[in-house]
């Protein structure tokens, strides 16, 4: 007999084709797939890992050897798709050197959801961090140790993208 999921077992009577139909109770009912929604909070905390990896010019398979794991599940978390456990969160914030709290930096509030403070939190600063060109953006303009030449770089990049932030 062949099972629907292990929470309709009890109530599961007889395979009423080979395919995916079954019946409970008299009706009968479809084995439907349905599509697993990211957590926003999970996918952030993922960008993280990848942000915090990517810093410390470290490629999944390292990340993934020293969690004893394999590199598809890091990208699984890295995307969100898996969620972390507390124990593999702590164990990853050892390899990169950071305390666990950092993951949850800028992390989006869900709604109806009870929180303390309502302020909006700079996400598109994280989500840029976390890509390859703004890691490298970024390391290229720590090492220019000249105010004036930075200010000067900000200046031209927002003329560049047409943006008046001032």
């Amino acid at each position: 007999m062949r099972l629907a999921t292990p929470w309709t077992a009890p109530l599961q009577r007889r395979n009423l084709r080979r395919g995916n139909s079954y019946e409970y109770f008299g009706g009968t009912v479809k084995h439907a797939t349905i599509k697993k929604v990211t957590n926003p909070v999970d996918k952030h905390v993922g960008s993280r890992v990848r942000m915090r990896r990517l810093m410390l010019g470290m490629s999944q398979t390292k990340l993934a050897d020293g969690l004893g794991l394999t590199f598809q599940q890091v990208q699984k978390y890295e995307k969100g798709a898996n969620r972390m456990g507390a124990s593999r969160l702590q164990h990853i914030s050892h390899l990169p050197q950071v305390p666990v709290p950092f993951f949850f930096e800028g992390a989006p509030h869900l709604s109806g959801q009870p929180g303390f403070g309502t302020a909006p939190s700079p996400a598109y600063v994280s989500d840029f961090l976390a890509t390859t060109d703004g890691l490298a953006l970024t390391k290229a303009f720590m090492q220019i140790m000249e105010p004036t030449l930075r200010r000067r770089i900000v200046a031209l990049v927002e003329e560049i993208a047409g943006d008046d932030l001032n």
